[in-house]
């Protein structure tokens, strides 16, 4: 099993627990998708390493639906630092922000109802997978 970070900056188990709680997925839900041989503690585990073997992470990359370079080469201190010089190089526009609350408030609803329709998708999914294991 390989190891894939040559940044010693980069930590992947720390980069895959920031992934997984910005896509507000628990660690049950990523150890019953990976197999019966994950549990919650396993993945807790797996977020503290340093590094994370190849495929695992590729597996857990898959389940996230992101791209597993994403979990790799993801380094908190340069995003903190290309986000810092964009405000002090004044790249940063301070004008005037236009808001019109009715478009808004149609694009919050289709939003809400595009947010539905996945959740709704995953359901399907996720009982599919249910009568899966039953009928074993």
């Amino acid at each position: 099993m390989a190891h894939t970070t040559s940044n010693p900056k980069i930590h992947e188990g720390r980069n895959l627990k920031r992934f997984r709680e910005m896509l507000q997925i628990k660690q049950d839900y990523l150890a019953f998708e990976l197999g019966e041989d994950w549990n919650q503690q396993k993945i807790s585990l797996l977020e503290q390493r340093e590094k994370i073997d190849s495929d695992i992470l590729e597996q857990v990359a898959a389940i996230l639906k992101i791209p597993a370079d994403a979990i790799r080469n993801f380094d908190e201190e340069k995003a903190v630092n290309i986000i810092a010089s964009t405000f002090n190089d004044n790249s940063y526009n301070h004008g005037t922000i236009h808001i019109h609350p009715f478009e808004k408030l149609i694009q919050l609803h289709e939003e809400k109802i595009a947010l539905y329709e996945r959740m709704l998708k995953e359901k399907d999914e996720m009982m599919g997978r249910l009568e899966k294991l039953f009928q074993q």
